[in-house]
């Protein structure tokens, strides 16, 4: 018995099939979410360059605590006899290599001077 041939289908129908199926987006799926985050990008610029927190100015923002460069400063600051590598790290809980990190810094724009081994001060 010859083979009944049956409706043949056509390339593009066998595409679709597999891009619903897989879950693969389509051109036009790419294209709305570009869209998207372009808006979510000209509203994140738009409220930057306003600098509104709340409505209110930049400089009025409240200051919620002391960077870890300014913690550091205002302890070698405090102290009368210079303070120790291991009294700022004691009291501040910082990391060996974040204290080092802002000792150098401060160092190096004359915020502190090295008394000796170890021991800072302010200047």
């Amino acid at each position: 018995m010859p083979r009944k041939k049956g409706k043949s289908v056509s390339f593009d129908a066998m595409v679709k099939f597999f891009m619903q199926n897989y879950d693969i987006p389509t051109k036009k799926d790419v294209d709305k979410l570009l869209g998207r985050l372009d808006r979510l990008g000209n509203l994140i610029r738009t409220s930057v360059s306003l600098g509104d927190y709340r409505g209110r100015p930049r400089s009025a923002r409240p200051r919620t605590s002391l960077t870890a460069f300014e913690t550091v400063l205002d302890l070698i600051k405090r102290s009368k006899e210079g303070l120790g590598f291991a009294e700022i790290q004691a009291k501040t809980g910082f990391e060996d290599k974040k204290i080092r990190n802002i000792i150098f810094r401060l160092n190096r724009i004359g915020k502190i001077k090295r008394v000796s081994r170890g021991i800072y001060i302010a200047i």
